[in-house]
Protein backbone atom coordinates (compact mmCIF):
# COMPACT_ATOMS: atom_id res chain seq x y z
CA UNK A 1 0.00 0.00 0.00
CA UNK A 2 2.78 2.33 0.68
CA UNK A 3 4.08 1.78 -2.33
CA UNK A 4 1.22 2.06 -4.56
CA UNK A 5 0.76 5.95 -2.41
CA UNK A 6 3.92 7.06 -2.85
CA UNK A 7 3.95 6.39 -6.48
CA UNK A 8 0.64 8.16 -6.44
CA UNK A 9 2.33 11.17 -4.68
CA UNK A 10 5.15 11.44 -6.85
CA UNK A 11 2.31 11.34 -9.96
CA UNK A 12 0.58 14.04 -8.19
CA UNK A 13 4.08 16.04 -7.72
CA UNK A 14 3.09 17.01 -11.61
CA UNK A 15 -0.51 18.35 -11.08
CA UNK A 16 1.01 20.79 -8.37
CA UNK A 17 3.70 22.15 -10.89
CA UNK A 18 1.15 22.16 -13.64
CA UNK A 19 3.75 20.46 -16.13
CA UNK A 20 3.52 17.11 -17.01
CA UNK A 21 6.85 14.32 -17.19
CA UNK A 22 5.98 12.12 -20.17
CA UNK A 23 9.15 10.49 -20.50
CA UNK A 24 9.50 10.05 -16.44
CA UNK A 25 8.95 6.68 -14.63
CA UNK A 26 5.00 7.10 -14.71
CA UNK A 27 4.71 8.13 -18.39
CA UNK A 28 2.04 5.19 -18.74
CA UNK A 29 0.33 7.34 -15.71
CA UNK A 30 0.75 10.80 -17.34
CA UNK A 31 -0.25 9.68 -20.84
CA UNK A 32 -3.81 8.43 -19.22
CA UNK A 33 -4.78 10.96 -16.20
CA UNK A 34 -2.79 14.05 -16.75
CA UNK A 35 -4.46 15.96 -19.43
CA UNK A 36 -8.02 14.83 -18.39
CA UNK A 37 -6.87 16.26 -14.83
CA UNK A 38 -5.73 19.47 -16.00
CA UNK A 39 -8.89 19.85 -17.31
CA UNK A 40 -10.72 19.38 -14.25
CA UNK A 41 -8.32 21.77 -12.45
CA UNK A 42 -8.79 24.06 -14.82
CA UNK A 43 -12.36 24.31 -14.96
CA UNK A 44 -13.25 23.43 -11.17
CA UNK A 45 -13.91 27.25 -10.89
CA UNK A 46 -17.34 27.38 -12.80
CA UNK A 47 -18.33 24.60 -9.95
CA UNK A 48 -16.89 26.17 -7.25
CA UNK A 49 -15.68 30.39 -7.09
CA UNK A 50 -13.82 29.71 -4.48
CA UNK A 51 -11.72 27.28 -5.60
CA UNK A 52 -8.47 28.63 -8.09
CA UNK A 53 -6.38 26.74 -10.07
CA UNK A 54 -3.83 27.86 -7.63
CA UNK A 55 -5.74 26.88 -4.55
CA UNK A 56 -6.21 23.49 -6.17
CA UNK A 57 -2.77 22.81 -7.34
CA UNK A 58 -1.36 23.95 -3.57
CA UNK A 59 -3.77 21.36 -2.13
CA UNK A 60 -2.73 18.92 -4.34
CA UNK A 61 0.82 19.48 -3.50
CA UNK A 62 0.50 19.34 0.02
CA UNK A 63 -0.99 15.84 -0.96
CA UNK A 64 2.00 15.03 -2.74
CA UNK A 65 3.92 15.89 0.39
CA UNK A 66 2.31 13.63 2.47
CA UNK A 67 2.30 10.85 0.29
CA UNK A 68 6.30 10.52 0.83
CA UNK A 69 7.70 7.29 1.75
CA UNK A 70 9.25 8.57 5.83
CA UNK A 71 6.04 10.49 6.04
CA UNK A 72 3.77 7.12 5.40
CA UNK A 73 6.12 4.65 7.41
CA UNK A 74 6.36 6.70 10.05
CA UNK A 75 2.60 6.73 10.50
CA UNK A 76 1.66 3.93 10.09
CA UNK A 77 4.52 2.21 12.27
CA UNK A 78 2.49 4.15 15.09
CA UNK A 79 -0.63 1.40 14.34
CA UNK A 80 1.22 -2.21 14.58
CA UNK A 81 -2.20 -3.71 14.51
CA UNK A 82 -3.27 -1.90 11.23
CA UNK A 83 -4.65 -3.03 8.34
CA UNK A 84 -7.26 -4.93 9.85
CA UNK A 85 -7.86 -8.81 9.30
CA UNK A 86 -10.41 -8.72 6.00
CA UNK A 87 -12.29 -10.71 8.25
CA UNK A 88 -13.18 -7.88 10.34
CA UNK A 89 -13.32 -5.34 7.65
CA UNK A 90 -15.85 -2.56 8.25
CA UNK A 91 -17.90 0.02 5.46
CA UNK A 92 -16.85 3.30 6.79
CA UNK A 93 -19.20 5.98 5.34
CA UNK A 94 -17.04 9.47 5.48
CA UNK A 95 -19.17 12.72 4.57
CA UNK A 96 -17.02 15.53 3.61
CA UNK A 97 -16.93 19.33 3.47
CA UNK A 98 -16.39 21.60 0.58
CA UNK A 99 -14.83 24.81 2.14
CA UNK A 100 -11.50 23.97 0.65
CA UNK A 101 -9.86 21.35 -2.32
CA UNK A 102 -9.68 18.12 -1.47
CA UNK A 103 -10.05 18.47 2.29
CA UNK A 104 -11.76 15.38 2.49
CA UNK A 105 -8.22 13.12 1.10
CA UNK A 106 -6.78 12.67 4.70
CA UNK A 107 -10.14 10.85 5.90
CA UNK A 108 -10.73 8.34 2.90
CA UNK A 109 -6.36 7.96 3.31
CA UNK A 110 -6.89 6.76 6.67
CA UNK A 111 -9.71 4.63 5.61
CA UNK A 112 -8.09 2.60 3.06
CA UNK A 113 -4.96 2.30 5.01
CA UNK A 114 -6.43 0.71 8.12
CA UNK A 115 -7.70 -1.72 5.78
CA UNK A 116 -11.33 -0.74 5.76
CA UNK A 117 -13.33 0.31 2.82
CA UNK A 118 -14.02 3.62 2.20
CA UNK A 119 -17.45 4.84 1.24
CA UNK A 120 -17.36 8.58 0.53
CA UNK A 121 -20.30 11.36 0.19
CA UNK A 122 -18.66 14.42 -1.25
CA UNK A 123 -19.48 17.66 -0.72
CA UNK A 124 -21.39 19.35 -3.82
CA UNK A 125 -18.96 22.07 -3.38
CA UNK A 126 -16.06 19.87 -4.09
CA UNK A 127 -17.47 16.42 -5.98
CA UNK A 128 -14.48 16.31 -8.88
CA UNK A 129 -11.33 16.90 -7.34
CA UNK A 130 -11.29 13.53 -4.65
CA UNK A 131 -12.84 11.34 -7.29
CA UNK A 132 -9.85 11.86 -10.08
CA UNK A 133 -7.29 11.45 -7.22
CA UNK A 134 -9.22 8.31 -6.05
CA UNK A 135 -9.09 7.25 -9.75
CA UNK A 136 -5.23 7.74 -9.48
CA UNK A 137 -4.75 5.48 -6.76
CA UNK A 138 -6.62 2.76 -8.23
CA UNK A 139 -4.71 2.84 -11.35
CA UNK A 140 -1.69 2.18 -9.32
CA UNK A 141 -2.82 -0.47 -7.34
CA UNK A 142 -5.86 -1.96 -8.40
CA UNK A 143 -6.96 -3.84 -5.19
CA UNK A 144 -7.71 -0.50 -3.87
CA UNK A 145 -10.82 0.18 -6.51
CA UNK A 146 -12.15 -2.72 -4.44
CA UNK A 147 -12.17 -0.77 -1.40
CA UNK A 148 -13.29 2.83 -2.33
CA UNK A 149 -16.76 4.06 -3.66
CA UNK A 150 -18.46 7.18 -3.79
CA UNK A 151 -22.22 7.77 -2.83
CA UNK A 152 -24.71 10.73 -3.59
CA UNK A 153 -27.52 8.91 -1.10
CA UNK A 154 -27.33 8.94 2.87
CA UNK A 155 -25.13 6.78 4.60
CA UNK A 156 -27.18 4.36 5.90
CA UNK A 157 -25.24 1.36 5.48
CA UNK A 158 -22.60 2.57 6.82
CA UNK A 159 -20.69 0.69 9.62
CA UNK A 160 -19.10 3.70 11.07
CA UNK A 161 -19.55 7.01 10.27
CA UNK A 162 -16.63 10.00 9.53
CA UNK A 163 -18.39 13.23 9.01
CA UNK A 164 -17.53 16.91 9.11
CA UNK A 165 -19.48 19.83 8.77
CA UNK A 166 -20.46 23.20 10.70
CA UNK A 167 -22.31 23.01 14.31
CA UNK A 168 -25.50 22.88 13.18
CA UNK A 169 -24.57 20.14 10.56
CA UNK A 170 -22.93 18.23 13.48
CA UNK A 171 -25.99 18.44 15.37
CA UNK A 172 -27.95 17.16 12.95
CA UNK A 173 -25.23 14.38 12.35
CA UNK A 174 -25.07 14.05 16.29
CA UNK A 175 -28.61 12.93 16.49
CA UNK A 176 -28.69 10.25 12.95
CA UNK A 177 -25.79 8.60 13.85
CA UNK A 178 -26.06 8.07 17.62
CA UNK A 179 -26.23 4.12 17.24
CA UNK A 180 -23.54 4.05 14.87
CA UNK A 181 -19.79 4.51 16.27
CA UNK A 182 -18.42 8.13 14.65
CA UNK A 183 -16.46 10.92 14.42
CA UNK A 184 -18.23 14.34 13.94
CA UNK A 185 -16.20 17.28 13.64
CA UNK A 186 -17.52 21.06 13.85
CA UNK A 187 -16.34 24.36 13.06
CA UNK A 188 -12.57 25.21 14.26
CA UNK A 189 -9.97 27.49 13.35
CA UNK A 190 -6.35 28.21 13.91
CA UNK A 191 -4.97 30.96 15.77
CA UNK A 192 -1.46 32.71 16.52
CA UNK A 193 0.33 34.23 19.33
CA UNK A 194 2.59 36.54 18.54
CA UNK A 195 5.80 37.01 21.09
CA UNK A 196 6.47 40.59 19.53
CA UNK A 197 9.93 39.67 18.45
CA UNK A 198 9.06 37.70 15.26
CA UNK A 199 10.70 38.82 12.01
CA UNK A 200 9.21 40.43 9.06
CA UNK A 201 9.89 36.75 7.30
CA UNK A 202 7.89 34.74 9.95
CA UNK A 203 4.98 37.16 9.98
CA UNK A 204 5.03 37.23 6.27
CA UNK A 205 4.94 32.61 6.56
CA UNK A 206 2.08 33.82 9.15
CA UNK A 207 0.07 35.80 5.97
CA UNK A 208 0.61 32.02 4.16
CA UNK A 209 -1.76 30.66 7.14
CA UNK A 210 -4.26 33.43 7.03
CA UNK A 211 -5.20 33.83 3.32
CA UNK A 212 -4.65 30.38 1.29
CA UNK A 213 -7.36 29.57 0.56
CA UNK A 214 -9.36 32.90 1.43
CA UNK A 215 -9.42 31.54 5.03
CA UNK A 216 -11.73 29.05 4.40
CA UNK A 217 -9.94 26.53 6.15
CA UNK A 218 -10.47 25.14 9.46
CA UNK A 219 -6.58 25.02 10.02
CA UNK A 220 -6.62 28.94 8.55
CA UNK A 221 -5.63 31.22 11.14
CA UNK A 222 -8.77 33.97 11.84
CA UNK A 223 -7.29 35.09 15.33
CA UNK A 224 -3.87 36.29 16.22
CA UNK A 225 -2.86 37.47 20.16
CA UNK A 226 -1.05 40.12 20.53
CA UNK A 227 1.44 41.46 23.17
CA UNK A 228 -0.06 45.05 24.58
CA UNK A 229 3.38 46.62 23.11
CA UNK A 230 2.87 45.43 19.79
CA UNK A 231 1.93 47.68 16.57
CA UNK A 232 -0.92 46.12 14.68
CA UNK A 233 0.15 48.41 11.67
CA UNK A 234 3.04 46.35 11.04
CA UNK A 235 1.12 43.70 9.96
CA UNK A 236 -1.58 45.45 7.66
CA UNK A 237 1.59 47.22 5.92
CA UNK A 238 3.33 43.40 5.36
CA UNK A 239 0.13 41.93 3.91
CA UNK A 240 0.25 44.78 1.40
CA UNK A 241 1.46 41.93 -0.76
CA UNK A 242 -1.75 40.00 -0.85
CA UNK A 243 -3.08 42.29 -2.64
CA UNK A 244 -4.16 40.26 -5.57
CA UNK A 245 -6.95 38.48 -3.34
CA UNK A 246 -9.08 41.68 -3.89
CA UNK A 247 -9.04 40.72 -7.27
CA UNK A 248 -11.55 37.78 -6.36
CA UNK A 249 -14.97 38.77 -6.41
CA UNK A 250 -16.18 36.56 -3.80
CA UNK A 251 -13.39 37.88 -1.86
CA UNK A 252 -13.32 41.39 -2.62
CA UNK A 253 -17.78 41.41 -2.14
CA UNK A 254 -16.79 39.88 1.93
CA UNK A 255 -14.54 42.65 1.95
CA UNK A 256 -16.65 45.10 0.59
CA UNK A 257 -19.79 43.81 3.27
CA UNK A 258 -18.22 43.86 6.18
CA UNK A 259 -16.26 47.15 5.77
CA UNK A 260 -19.63 48.68 5.06
CA UNK A 261 -21.52 46.38 8.17
CA UNK A 262 -18.72 48.04 10.25
CA UNK A 263 -19.05 51.64 9.35
CA UNK A 264 -22.53 51.76 9.10
CA UNK A 265 -22.27 50.48 13.30
CA UNK A 266 -19.09 52.89 13.81
CA UNK A 267 -17.30 49.46 14.96
CA UNK A 268 -13.61 50.44 15.12
CA UNK A 269 -11.37 48.56 12.55
CA UNK A 270 -8.52 49.08 10.38
CA UNK A 271 -7.84 48.34 6.82
CA UNK A 272 -5.31 48.01 3.89
CA UNK A 273 -7.64 47.72 1.76
CA UNK A 274 -7.33 44.36 1.28
CA UNK A 275 -8.51 42.42 4.88
CA UNK A 276 -9.89 44.15 7.76
CA UNK A 277 -8.15 43.99 11.16
CA UNK A 278 -10.67 44.12 13.86
CA UNK A 279 -10.34 44.19 17.84
CA UNK A 280 -12.60 41.19 18.67
CA UNK A 281 -12.44 38.68 21.42
CA UNK A 282 -14.16 36.18 19.16
CA UNK A 283 -11.98 33.26 17.20
CA UNK A 284 -13.83 32.53 14.31
CA UNK A 285 -13.91 35.66 11.66
CA UNK A 286 -15.64 35.81 8.60
CA UNK A 287 -13.95 36.00 5.20
CA UNK A 288 -11.84 39.04 4.44
CA UNK A 289 -11.53 40.11 8.43
CA UNK A 290 -9.04 39.07 10.96
CA UNK A 291 -9.70 39.59 14.63
CA UNK A 292 -7.22 40.57 17.11
CA UNK A 293 -6.40 40.91 20.77
CA UNK A 294 -3.74 41.82 22.86
CA UNK A 295 -2.58 40.18 26.06
CA UNK A 296 -0.24 41.26 29.17
CA UNK A 297 0.51 37.83 30.56
CA UNK A 298 1.41 34.82 28.58
CA UNK A 299 -0.24 32.27 31.43
CA UNK A 300 -3.34 34.00 31.54
CA UNK A 301 -3.57 33.90 27.89
CA UNK A 302 -2.63 30.36 27.89
CA UNK A 303 -5.28 29.50 30.38
CA UNK A 304 -8.05 31.25 28.31
CA UNK A 305 -6.95 29.53 24.79
CA UNK A 306 -7.21 26.47 26.96
CA UNK A 307 -10.94 26.94 27.93
CA UNK A 308 -11.50 28.20 24.14
CA UNK A 309 -10.15 24.65 23.09
CA UNK A 310 -12.71 23.19 21.32
CA UNK A 311 -12.52 25.87 18.41
CA UNK A 312 -9.39 26.10 18.15
CA UNK A 313 -7.76 23.79 15.34
CA UNK A 314 -4.25 24.43 15.43
CA UNK A 315 -1.54 27.08 17.33
CA UNK A 316 0.99 28.98 15.17
CA UNK A 317 3.62 30.67 17.06
CA UNK A 318 7.28 30.97 18.34
CA UNK A 319 6.97 31.52 21.67
CA UNK A 320 8.44 28.00 23.40
CA UNK A 321 6.22 28.11 26.14
CA UNK A 322 3.12 27.67 24.20
CA UNK A 323 2.37 23.50 23.71
CA UNK A 324 2.24 21.78 20.21
CA UNK A 325 2.79 25.41 18.33
CA UNK A 326 3.17 24.81 14.90
CA UNK A 327 5.61 27.52 13.04
CA UNK A 328 4.64 30.43 11.24
CA UNK A 329 3.53 29.19 6.91
CA UNK A 330 2.70 25.45 8.09
CA UNK A 331 -0.65 25.87 8.82
CA UNK A 332 -1.87 23.88 5.35
CA UNK A 333 0.74 21.82 4.89
CA UNK A 334 -0.29 18.96 8.13
CA UNK A 335 1.42 16.09 8.67
CA UNK A 336 0.01 12.85 8.90
CA UNK A 337 -0.62 12.54 12.45
CA UNK A 338 -1.73 15.88 12.79
CA UNK A 339 -5.54 14.60 12.97
CA UNK A 340 -8.39 17.15 13.09
CA UNK A 341 -10.38 18.28 15.75
CA UNK A 342 -7.63 16.20 17.90
CA UNK A 343 -9.41 13.11 17.44
CA UNK A 344 -6.99 10.03 16.52
CA UNK A 345 -8.81 8.84 13.38
CA UNK A 346 -6.63 5.27 12.91
CA UNK A 347 -7.08 4.60 16.54
CA UNK A 348 -10.96 5.27 16.22
CA UNK A 349 -10.38 2.85 12.95
CA UNK A 350 -8.98 0.45 14.57
CA UNK A 351 -11.52 0.03 17.42
CA UNK A 352 -14.09 -1.01 14.95
CA UNK A 353 -12.94 -4.58 15.01
CA UNK A 354 -12.03 -4.66 18.62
Amino acid sequence: MIDALVITGTYLAQHARGEADPDGSLSVLTSTFFDPFEEVIRSEHTFNGWFTEAHIRNAIGAIAGMLKREQLVKWMQQYPDLPVDPAGRKTIGVIMAGNIPLVGFHDMLSVIMSGHSFLGKLSSKDDHLLKQVAGIICAVEPRFGKRISFTDEYLRDADAVIATGSDNSARHFSYYFKNTPHILRRNRNGITILSGDESDEELLLLGKDIFTYFGLGCRNVTKIYLPDHFDVTRLLRLYEEWAGLTEHHKYNNNLDYHRTIFLMKRIPFLDNGLVLFKEDVSIASPVGVVYYEKYSELNRLKKQIKGQSEQVQCVVSTIKEIENAIPPGTTQEPRLWDYADGVDTMEFLKRLTD
